[in-house]
Parts: structure tokens; sequence; C-alpha cells
């Protein structure tokens, strides 16, 4: 199948994967981008894996107010000073912030969460499952699936990212890795909200700072 500059453009703007890498995904997959994104984040992915065990000690602490309602820091790490002033690092902080104000994670990544919290989780899911009448022996197997939603409310990198929900928090790191050529780490942050842990109007402060990554 004959494979276009156009198709190849495309797919390069929407992945930031080499010309070469992106011309061979298209080819192998018949010309479908859909399906040359997932062999290209693929791809990434095993790429990112050889990075992640580097040592990020640069970085960037940035910051997000959203309406004076909503407050983030957040660290993102990287291995160079250099990658770290770059403007695409910069934005995939911002991102990062604006997904923490949105979202509300809890932790950053799944081995962040204490085992304590999970055991309780566990267990109220295991109740709530035998409640609706399933056999113990088969609410064990509903429950580890079911915690796949506990994680991606509470975990960061387990969340979809806001600006493309098709995605992981943790997909667009591993291609940011990839793509950069260094470790990135997001280290932490912390999220203030007004008038947080006080009986107050309920508000859907997610759905704005949505609304404004999209814009």
């Amino acid at each position: 199948m004959s494979i276009s500059a156009a198709q190849v453009k495309e797919l390069r703007e929407r992945t930031g994967a080499g010309m070469l890498d992106c011309k061979n995904a298209l080819v192998k997959t018949n010309g479908d981008i859909e399906k040359a994104i997932v062999l290209l984040r693929e791809k990434g992915l095993s790429k990112a894996a050889k990075k992640a065990g580097r040592i990020a000690a640069e970085g960037l602490v940035d910051s997000y107010i959203h309406g004076g309602r909503i407050g983030v820091l957040i660290e993102v790490n990287s291995e160079t000073d250099f990658v770290s002033k770059t403007d695409e690092f910069k934005e995939f902080v911002r991102d990062m912030a604006m997904q923490v104000a949105a979202s509300s994670p809890k932790y950053v990544s799944k081995e962040d969460v204490p085992e304590a919290e999970v055991e309780k989780e566990r267990e109220i899911l295991k109740h709530q499952v035998i409640n609706e009448g399933k056999p113990e022996h088969i609410a064990e197997k509903i429950v580890e699936g079911k915690l796949g939603k506990f994680y991606e409310q509470i975990c960061l990198l387990e969340q979809p990212f806001i600006r493309e929900p098709g995605i992981k928090v943790q997909d667009l790191l591993n291609e940011k890795i990839s793509k950069i050529g260094e470790n990135i780490k997001i280290r932490r942050f912390v999220r203030y909200e007004v008038g947080e842990g006080l009986e107050k109007r309920e508000e859907d402060f997610a759905s704005e700072v949505a609304k404004q990554m999209n814009m």
C-alpha cells in the first residue's frame, strides 16, 4: 500500500515519532493511522522502560491557579537542566498541573498508595459484590478488576489524560520520555481548593479546568 507524505506528517504530529518510524508504522498497519499510533506507543513504551531507571534530579516546580479557587504546585524531574528549559517539557509540566487541578488525584502512582488504604477499599468492594449475590470465590476476581477504577480515581498516572481521554497520563509520560530521550518523573504535587473540608455549595471545578485546557 502506498503511504502518502500527508499521512506520515499527520502521524508524526500526533505522536512526535521520527519520520521513518511513522512511515514504517503506517506500512505495517496498511495506512490505518489509529493502529499506527498504538504501534508507535507500544514501541515508545519499550524505549521509555530503558530510561525509567535513570536518575532524574533536575526539572521544574510549576504552579497553576484556577479562578482563584483551586491551586496546584507540582514538581516534575528530568535528567538534565537543558531538557527542563525546553518548551515541550514546560508544556508537559503545565498540563500535569492542570490535570491535578481538574482530576484531584491523591497520589502519583499505584506504588504510592498505602497498603492499608488498598486493603480497606478491597474489603469494601468485596462486601458490595457479595451483597449483589456473587459467590465469594468469584467476588475476589471481580474486586481485583474494580480496583483498577479505584486507582484511576486517586492516582495521577492511572487517570485518563484530560486533553486526550483515550490515553492515560502514564502513556503520555512514556511518549515524552521516548521523544525527549531522557527519564522524566512526576515526583510530587499538592492541591488546594478553597473551602476544602468545609460544608459548601458543590461546583464542578473539574469541568471548568477541562474546558480551559481544550481552549
